[in-house]
């Protein structure tokens, strides 16, 4: 596993009101939205990346206003077509 050290201004904590622990869960879990938004992970490398289970990372989506399901109209109608 690789380890990464991020600097983050007491100032940023301090107006998140979250404690170091906490901190480091809400830009893990950040930093997995929006990788996952951006289609470069998967729901479950995302949430491999966030350290919690992929049902859960799929639930944390709206709470980022992020799509759960990336399917444009016409494969939506496609998929219902071949339903």
């Amino acid at each position: 596993m690789y380890e990464i050290t991020l600097s983050v201004p007491e100032e940023t904590a301090l107006a998140l009101n979250l404690t170091p622990e906490k901190l480091t869960e809400e830009v893990l879990l950040a930093a997995a939205v929006k990788l996952y938004e951006l289609g470069r992970l998967s729901s479950g490398a995302a949430a491999n990346l966030a350290g919690i289970p992929r049902v859960v990372f799929l639930s944390k989506l709206a709470e980022y206003g992020v799509d759960t399901f990336r399917l444009t109209e016409a494969e939506l109608a496609e998929d219902l077509a071949n339903a």
